[in-house]
């Protein structure tokens, strides 16, 4: 089951979650067509964070609080390495999720390190 629900979470193009860079979500950002939501805890978040992101910690994240995502839109899920936001997108997929996630490589390291901008 693992295989089956993980599989599509590696970005491999299987399923509906893909992994992208955090060039892209800046372009995305940019452009105003990224939703981005950062599943670090709420002091994680305070602590910096990508504007405009929403907060929905992985300790508590229910796929019922993912944003609409309107048509032309990407939703991005990020944490602070990459790998939280696996759990949050297998959650998802698991709960029935149907939507296109977009997990961001390397989370707020990978982010900070191509110079993305950040709210402290």
């Amino acid at each position: 089951m693992l295989n089956r629900l993980f599989g599509a979470l590696s970005g491999n193009g299987k399923g509906n979650v893909h992994m992208v860079a955090p060039s892209t979500v800046a372009e995305w950002i940019a452009a105003g067509t990224a939703i981005v939501v950062d599943v670090r805890e709420p002091g994680e978040y305070a602590s910096e964070h990508i504007k405009d992101a929403l907060n929905l910690p992985l300790s508590t994240f229910q796929a019922s609080q993912i944003p609409e995502v309107p048509e032309g839109k990407k939703l991005v899920f990020h944490c602070r390495s990459g790998q939280r936001c696996g759990m949050a997108a297998a959650k998802a997929v698991q709960a029935g999720y149907q939507g296109e996630i977009n997990r961001m490589e390397g989370g707020m390291i990978g982010w900070m390190s191509m110079g993305g901008a950040v709210i402290r």
